[in-house]
């Protein structure tokens, strides 16, 4: 059983995936990707972290050439693709690695990655604007005259770089099996919630 998890900004998807991982004894994935990938292709991890979730940054070409080099080149970190590509190609060949064995990925479009997968449960983590906000300052300790367009901007490059790499849409109910406003039933809910969905799908006992 592989858990990828999407999450708006401030929502608190990263917490809620790392109390589930605990509580199943299972691996937890998330920044602690970064040095994985460092080790497996050679790039940078200070290079992997500025550009985490990021898609390429000329548009024209991502629109020229970008996507459609990634999946032409067969999930190889071909030289001549910008940072941003050849980053997701890595991430890619390890997040198929690890997902091998049951753990918890947040991000970095491993729903898309793992697409197709029965034992995959794809879960999309939100939250109405307030909350996310009072989150961003708590946790993060964000600027709270800038909170709310931190969270907005935050938002904005998740879904980039999920629209340009994955098919579907971010956010959109459609891609995922479970939709939980994290800010109705705090973390803890939110968790047990889970579980108890994955108990209905007969994943855990």
């Amino acid at each position: 059983m592989v858990i990828t998890i999407a999450r708006q900004f401030g929502s608190g998807g990263r917490k809620i995936g790392y109390k589930l991982a605990e509580k199943l004894g299972i691996a937890y994935y998330d920044k602690n990707l970064i040095n994985i990938v460092a080790k497996e292709s050679g790039l940078d991890p200070e290079v992997i972290e500025g550009m985490d979730e990021k898609s390429t940054s000329s548009l024209l070409y991502s629109l020229s050439i970008g996507a459609a080099a990634v999946y032409d080149s067969g999930f190889r970190v071909e030289p001549q693709l910008p940072l941003n590509d050849r980053l997701f190609l890595a991430q890619h060949d390890v997040i198929r690695k690890l997902s091998v064995k049951p753990c918890v990925i947040v991000g970095r479009c491993a729903d898309y990655i793992l697409s197709g997968r029965k034992d995959v449960v794809r879960l999309f983590i939100c939250a109405d604007m307030e909350k996310r906000v009072e989150y961003a300052i708590k946790e993060y300790d964000v600027n709270p005259k800038k909170a709310q367009s931190v969270v907005t901007k935050t938002d904005k490059s998740r879904a980039n770089y999920y629209n340009f790499y994955a098919s579907g849409k971010w956010g959109d109910p459609n891609n995922y099996d479970l939709c939980i406003n994290s800010g109705s039933i705090g973390t803890d809910g939110s968790v047990q919630l889970i579980i108890s969905y994955l108990k209905q799908r007969g994943m855990v006992k």
